[in-house]
């Protein structure tokens, strides 16, 4: 049965990335993709809709697949960001993250921060698991950190909260305001899967900066860019509508799908 449900996963997130895809690749169809009154993006956010709640159905709480250390081939291939350089993020790099603070903010009962030592001494869990990008690669890697979900324990989510907002210390691009930091986000059930985990380590090393660190959420049923670098504020919310452009994450509020599950 864990096989089908598997099966399913992959064919509907082949759906959902070839979608993408078609937005990525220049198709005039997908032009107005910006613009909120598009009836291309309607169409896309509706789809994107109906495959979260259908994922939800089939798949539950399902692992991702892991894999054996033979099955690593090659280091964790960098991509987008590689190396932050904002004022702030240079001088954290420069004292090896020794002053590094992980926030926990917005809709939670206790709102907390904590070092990198902090986050290391907590239970930790070390998965092998797919990375799969967008634009068409994959990567096997093995991934060490601590549980989201202990986290969130600790730090309690009030009941209105329904997602968590990840703020990082990259930019890509610029706005009106200037710079814009790169940000994702996950509903609670991502939030507390087994699999998701704030990694400091990759493939029995310290995480490096090319890799996102200090630290990287991974959320490995998702797509890519659902795995968020260099974060160094995770907020509980109740929506998306006063965050960027409301769409719940940078490649989001650009056209891609927020819920990018594989």
């Amino acid at each position: 049965m864990s096989k089908l449900i598997l099966s399913r996963r992959r064919f509907i997130g082949l759906g959902t990335a070839g979608l993408s895809s078609v937005a990525l690749g220049g198709c005039d169809l997908f032009d107005g993709l910006g613009d909120r009154s598009s009836s291309a993006r309607d169409f896309l956010e509706k789809a994107n809709d109906l495959t979260y709640r259908v994922q939800r159905l089939l798949i539950g709480n399902a692992l991702a697949p892991e894999y054996s250390e033979s099955e690593i081939r090659q280091g964790m291939r960098p991509n987008g960001s590689t190396n932050p350089q904002t004022d702030e993020y240079l001088a954290l790099k420069a004292n090896n993250f020794a002053d590094y603070r992980l926030q926990f903010a917005g809709l939670v009962e206790t709102p907390k921060s904590y070092s990198l030592e902090e986050l290391r001494n907590m239970p930790s869990r070390t998965q092998i698991t797919r990375h799969d990008c967008v634009e068409g690669w994959s990567c096997i890697a093995k991934w060490t950190g601590t549980p989201l979900s202990a986290v969130l324990d600790e730090v309690k989510l009030k009941p209105s909260a329904r997602y968590l907002v990840f703020h990082c210390y990259d930019t890509l691009g610029s706005g009106r305001a200037g710079p814009v930091s790169y940000y994702e986000s996950c509903d609670l059930v991502d939030a507390r899967h087994p699999q998701t985990i704030l990694a400091y380590g990759l493939n029995d090393k310290v995480l490096p900066v090319s890799n996102g660190a200090p630290i990287r959420v991974r959320i490995e049923r998702q797509l890519g860019y659902k795995q968020p670098k260099y974060v160094h504020t995770i907020e509980a919310v109740d929506s998306f509508s006063s965050i960027g452009r409301g769409k719940g994450g940078y490649w989001e509020d650009r056209g891609y799908e927020w819920y990018a599950g594989i």
